[in-house]
């Protein structure tokens, strides 16, 4: 059995999607963009976006009762390969254990103007 994952810790989904889903042992969490959630709009610059976007995931993945440290697998989606040395430097900082395997896409456009998104697959304890 599967479980929509639907907290109000994280920006609701913009379209026909859910923030995620989880079984017994797995989250699979959809990209999340760089709104400030206190604002309720974009962070300002490629790193707030990244660390809005990071705090996003785990907000999501908190729901499922999982954490960063559960991740293994990310996708970030990004406006500019430009930008990945300050996207990695932000990323970085909410591993402290092993980091789980990663894709980074560059893409021509993110919903809403978004720099940076991110998605991914976890366990679940």
């Amino acid at each position: 059995m599967a479980t929509r994952i639907n907290t109000e810790k994280a920006p609701a989904a913009i379209g026909p999607y859910s923030q995620g889903w989880y079984t017994e042992d797995t989250v699979y969490v959809s990209g999340q963009l760089g709104i400030d959630m206190e604002t309720g709009k974009l962070a300002e610059g490629v790193e707030a976006q990244a660390h809005a976007a990071m705090k996003n995931l785990g907000a999501v993945l908190e729901a499922a009762g999982c954490s960063y440290s559960d991740i293994l697998k990310t996708t970030v989606f990004v406006q500019s390969m430009d930008d990945f040395a300050k996207i990695n430097t932000v990323y970085g900082s909410y591993f402290t254990e092993t980091y789980p395997a990663r894709s980074c896409v560059e893409i021509a456009k993110l919903p809403l103007g978004g720099l940076v998104e991110v998605e991914c697959i976890a366990k679940r304890k």
